[in-house]
């Protein structure tokens, strides 16, 4: 094996398992602040329930660097907000930390190897963004799962409401009755009514967890029944055939755009293929994409030409109704 690839193999496990061991380690560590911290702050209210244990919790709150961090950075707040959407695990020190890690890892990894600062600076943004997407994808198919499920807990509700139950209770039943994520969602609305927080502040809440269309419609039609009347249950029946109307016509569409998404993965697997063909039938030819400088620029600028070209046909067969 060439010395220089053995090197940036050795330089690219070290920087990832370190990563990992020192995101490890951090997330360890906050766990085992956050407990400390709540058992402090249970012992100061079981001695002195008052004004100042608010006080208190408020501060602590302000002690996080993160969430100062989101206080100035509406992107920082974004992307808390699609992490709690996604239900990860991740902090953000962690998340920061896995992006940072990553993308060094990757560049060394690419530009010791090929000797390239231009490829080693493209694959250090491609490791960083690696984290993100998968928190993007996370939040995304719990988002999807959700809204496929949402008929289903729609109807819970209706059949609730016309049974003279109020409509507390046609959440308490989904929560009951439904799968995940439809059950933790409906359970955290009526939890929150159960605590006192207000009717309207709950719903607004819902649809703001859950930036799906169709929630939000149910959001309106119920604070709206709550001002004016209304036959709620008709309306969220009716909800509820548009959203599988839905569904249908985008089965109809997956299979109209299948050819062009087949299409994408053909043309993105492709040069992989055939480069590594090339590479096994003739090895010195294929090297000088390796060795020789206008070779590793060809090779950095395929890569990139590639991923948009995947991700322009991913993105036209993508068709939201």
């Amino acid at each position: 094996m060439n010395p220089t690839l053995f090197t940036a193999i050795i330089i690219f496990a070290a920087v990832t398992l370190g990563t990992l061991s020192l995101a490890i380690g951090v997330e360890w560590f906050r766990e085992r602040r956050l407990a400390r911290s709540v058992l402090r702050q249970l012992r100061t209210f079981a001695d002195q329930v008052d004004e100042h244990s608010g006080v208190l919790m408020k501060q602590r709150a302000q002690q996080d660097w993160t969430l100062a961090l989101q206080r100035r950075m509406p992107s920082m707040r974004d992307l808390a907000i699609t992490m709690e959407r996604g239900k990860t695990e991740w902090s953000i020190g962690t998340f920061l930390l896995a992006s940072a890690g990553l993308g060094v890892a990757l560049g060394l990894l690419v530009g010791i190897g090929m000797q390239s600062l231009l490829g080693g600076i493209v694959f250090a943004a491609i490791g960083a963004s690696i984290p993100y997407g998968i928190v993007k994808r996370r939040a995304a198919a719990r988002m999807a799962k959700f809204e496929e499920q949402l008929p289903d807990a729609i109807d819970l509700m209706t059949r609730a409401i016309r049974a003279g139950h109020p409509l507390n209770a046609g959440f308490q039943m989904v929560a009951d009755e439904a799968a995940e994520p439809t059950a933790g969602e409906f359970r955290r609305v009526f939890e929150e009514q159960r605590f006192g927080l207000p009717f309207d502040d709950a719903i607004y809440g819902l649809a703001d967890r859950v930036p799906i269309v169709d929630t939000r419609i149910m959001a309106t039609a119920m604070l709206v029944q709550r001002e004016v009347g209304g036959n709620l249950a008709e309306v969220l029946g009716n909800l509820a055939h548009v959203i599988r109307e839905r569904f249908k016509i985008r089965r109809q569409l997956r299979v109209i755009t299948a050819q062009g998404r087949l299409s994408g993965y053909v043309l993105a697997a492709l040069p992989i293929f055939v480069g590594l063909a090339i590479f096994l039938l003739n090895r010195e030819y294929a090297t000088l994409l390796f060795t020789h400088p206008m070779g590793k620029l060809m090779l950095v600028i395929a890569v990139v030409m590639q991923v948009t070209g995947y991700l322009w046909i991913r993105k036209i067969v993508n068709i939201e109704i």
